[in-house]
């Protein structure tokens, strides 16, 4: 989607637009990813990590616009109070939370997230989601996710697309995708799907 591999076949849209033509910073500008870890190549506060999200709109000059933006998200992500500590030096779910604050930098209209919840305990990966959820509804923004968890995915998700051997499997709302008969058929397991008070499916 957000042309780290180019695809073999098929397009793109985003708004009627292909991806295809739009160029590197333009992509930066439309779409914010966070990976499912970050090399730990050199020391950098939170701040200038989050900062580095406003390159694709400022270039290697940082305004007080730029900085306010910052500030205002890192106290969006309650991570204000870290904000002079050193990255490499965070728990994984601080690290988390500052990848997507540097996403949200740059003011996507989708968020792509590979994995936000792996090597997290099951309190930072509910904080996680929650967190990505309320973007979401309050910013009006779109999230894309890779994700293992198929609880977590039916909890969080508005439609679920199940893969196969690289292709789409099944997709739709989790109630009508996260069926035991297509786990068995993707997974090679059995499994019972019940649901809770609020018609949620969960495995």
């Amino acid at each position: 989607i957000n042309r780290i591999l180019s695809p073999r076949h098929g397009s793109i849209l985003l708004d009627g637009e292909e991806t295809r033509h739009m160029n590197m910073l333009e992509i930066a500008r439309r779409f914010g990813y966070v990976p499912q870890t970050s090399a730990r190549i050199f020391p950098t506060t939170v701040f200038d990590t989050v900062l580095m999200g406003r390159r694709p709109h400022i270039g290697w000059r940082s305004s007080e616009k730029d900085i306010k933006k910052v500030v205002e998200i890192l106290k969006m992500m309650g991570i204000e109070d870290i904000a002079m500590r050193d990255f490499n030096e965070l728990s994984g779910g601080q690290q988390q939370k500052v990848l997507i604050a540097r996403a949200l930098a740059q003011e996507p209209d989708i968020l792509l997230l590979d994995e936000p919840t792996s090597n997290l305990d099951i309190h930072h990966q509910l904080e996680v989601m929650e967190i990505i959820r309320e973007l979401v509804v309050k910013k009006g923004i779109s999230a894309i996710m890779a994700i293992h968890d198929l609880n977590l995915a039916s909890r969080f998700t508005d439609r679920v697309i199940i893969m196969k051997n690289g292709m789409i499997f099944d997709a739709g709302r989790p109630l009508d995708v996260l069926r035991p008969e297509n786990i068995r058929s993707v997974y090679n397991v059995e499994v019972e799907v019940l649901t809770t008070n609020g018609g949620t499916p969960y495995i």
